[in-house]
């Protein structure tokens, strides 16, 4: 390349960084996220006590990468507008991933993964009580109230391949058990807070461990 056309390259370049990253930046800044308070810092996550919200979510089967977007697609559609009140309700972040639950009808309630099976949730804003969000028409959408809970949270970037989720999701919980505590037992989430188009060094995800009440 001519020594001209340099200084010219690397203007477009710098540019073009700065077009991709404020869409992010911008994005990040106008969704409400879940409210919490850091408990304590370990070594490779945070001791996070959540406040109570109410969520959106589905069940959906696949691979871990078919299951989220297959998810997302079903709770966008609810939030944009196919619901009761054919309101749009604010997009949130993240957008939350946990292996589903198969509830036997018997006593006592045994808890596992169910094969290929997921569930997708949206945090819906705080606005929001069960009686005022709007009421999903897709019927397999179902809305509940989340607890305050206590969770271990790893935060990494990137745009991971499954592999790599569930690799972070076992360092975690190899880091809890070192550190002492006591996981519930419920399954692990996995969040995604960016659009698909933010770049991968710029994304936030994190691994979540639920733990017992008294840590």
């Amino acid at each position: 390349m001519s020594p001209r056309w340099i200084i010219p390259t690397l203007a477009l370049t710098f540019v073009a960084g700065v077009a991709a990253i404020v869409p992010t930046v911008y994005a990040r800044q106008s969704v409400e996220t879940p409210r919490y308070t850091v408990e304590s810092e370990h070594a490779g996550f945070e001791l996070r006590r959540y406040e109570p919200r109410i969520v959106a979510e589905v069940v959906v089967e696949g691979t871990g990468t078919e299951a989220t977007n297959a998810g997302f697609r079903i709770l966008a559609d609810f939030i944009f507008g196919n619901n009761t009140a054919k309101a749009e309700v604010a997009m949130t972040a993240p957008v939350d991933r946990s292996a589903a639950e198969a509830i036997a009808m018997t006593a006592p309630v045994d808890r596992s993964a169910k094969g290929d099976k997921w569930v997708v949730a949206f945090t819906m804003p705080t606005k929001y009580t069960l009686e005022t969000l709007p009421k999903p028409n897709d019927k397999r959408v179902t809305i509940r109230e989340v607890p305050s809970k206590t969770y271990a949270v790893s935060r990494f970037s990137g745009a991971p391949r499954e592999s790599v989720v569930q690799q972070k999701i076992a360092d975690l919980i190899e880091a809890v058990d070192e550190a002492g505590l006591q996981r519930s037992g419920a399954e692990p989430t996995y969040a995604r807070y960016d659009p698909p188009w933010t770049l991968g060094f710029m994304r936030r995800n994190e691994i979540f461990i639920e733990l017992t009440s008294d840590e």
